[in-house]
């Protein structure tokens, strides 16, 4: 089914009450800031929950550098809230901790804070980044930064090797999801960080827990706790949408329609370059110069 007959290739829009997103990593190479303003476009809701690590603090310090496609989420954030009247809760990550400096922050339909409470249907559920239960972030945040540096690294070298895997008929295959596993059983396992946030959720008074931070998109129980994790928008590109009836559900953007319509998405993104280059005025360096963040 398709939204009308000049562009019979272009996806249905969709509404929902919540969508979430985290770890968008803008400012990095590898974050997906075309294909992410893509899903928004096509997908409007009742209420945006930006789940930490959004912007990339860390690798804009030093690696990282700002593109007008990375602006352009910030536009299509705005546009949602003016035209949909949709409220924005952007939430504090590790890798956007110079949030700290303006927490807690609400102008209009933004709200800029470090968790937030979740209600909808009878229930209530714990929304956080996840990194304060994670013991390489909170406490050895040196490894973390080092993982980061050798985390960008991968994605680079990763883009050249599924090329060639590519050419041979294989699937793609992610250097970074696996090392990034291997590393992380070793020092704080996956069952003991969820075990943790379920705790967290329990301690909330609240029926489930919503995170991001570890790339790992999933949803499940954990006994009585569902534990939601939105992935990511460098690798897995996913998100969490709730309907009216307050039922989840995890959207992976390469299972859609919108991957799927390459040559209306690149028509589009050239126009909305250029429609973005007439509000160069408006930038996120307002935020970034807290920790003055150079932006390139």
């Amino acid at each position: 089914m398709y939204e009308n007959q000049k562009h019979p290739l272009r996806p249905v829009r969709q509404h929902h009450k919540t969508i979430i997103l985290s770890d968008v990593h803008l400012g990095t190479a590898g974050s997906k800031a075309r294909e992410v303003v893509r899903f928004l476009k096509y997908n409007t809701c009742d209420k945006l929950i930006l789940n930490g690590d959004i912007i990339d603090g860390w690798e804009l310090k030093k690696y990282g550098s700002w593109k007008v496609k990375h602006t352009r989420f910030f536009k299509m954030v705005l546009k949602m809230i003016e035209e949909h009247n949709t409220k924005v809760i952007y939430l504090h990550g590790n890798h956007d901790d110079f949030l700290d400096n303006i927490l807690p922050l609400t102008i209009g339909n933004l709200s800029i804070q470090m968790d937030y409470i979740h209600e909808s249907g009878g229930k209530c559920y714990y929304v956080v980044h996840g990194d304060i239960f994670d013991s390489v972030t909170t406490h050895l945040k040196w490894i973390a930064k080092l993982g980061s540096i050798g985390y960008t690294f991968l994605l680079w070298l990763n883009k050249f090797y599924n090329a060639w895997r590519k050419k041979m008929g294989k699937p793609p295959y992610s250097f970074s999801q696996y090392i990034k596993s291997k590393v992380k059983s070793a020092v704080s396992p996956a069952s003991t960080y969820e075990k943790q946030m379920a705790e967290m959720a329990r301690f909330k008074k609240c029926q489930g827990i919503i995170c991001g931070h570890t790339h790992k998109p999933d949803v499940k129980y954990l006994d009585d706790i569902l534990y939601l994790n939105s992935g990511d928008w460098v690798e897995s590109l996913t998100a969490l949408t709730e309907n009216e009836a307050g039922e989840w559900q995890l959207v992976r953007y390469l299972d859609t329609e919108l991957a799927q319509s390459d040559a209306i998405q690149n028509n589009e993104a050239d126009s909305e370059a250029e429609e973005i280059d007439q509000m160069a005025e408006f930038y996120p360096g307002q935020l970034l110069a807290a920790k003055n963040l150079k932006l390139s």
